[in-house]
């Protein structure tokens, strides 16, 4: 799966592990709907380097269609929240 972390690229992800990233974005989820600001920044974090680590760039001049887009590290809670599907930013 192709993944897009917004301000920085695409990385290619083996479905084999979103298991491992649904639990963040599940910890992530909640923290967004209990408001915890602090919690939702570390957790995107570790998201992020999760996918980072576990997937292999892209060449910044690849073209591929992203199948999930994540936020910059950087992101507002409020523009993760326009994000969010109803699983969360990963979807099953």
């Amino acid at each position: 799966m192709i993944v897009r972390i917004m301000g920085e690229g695409q990385v290619e992800l083996d479905n084999s592990h979103f298991t491992e990233l649904n639990k963040l974005d599940d910890v992530l989820l909640k923290e967004m709907e209990s408001g915890d600001g602090p919690g939702f920044r570390r957790t995107l974090q570790s998201l992020l380097d999760k996918v980072r680590e576990l997937g292999e760039p892209l060449p910044d001049d690849s073209l591929e269609p992203s199948e999930l887009i994540l936020p910059s590290a950087d992101a507002t809670l409020e523009e993760v929240r326009e994000l969010l599907g109803d699983d969360g930013l990963i979807p099953g």
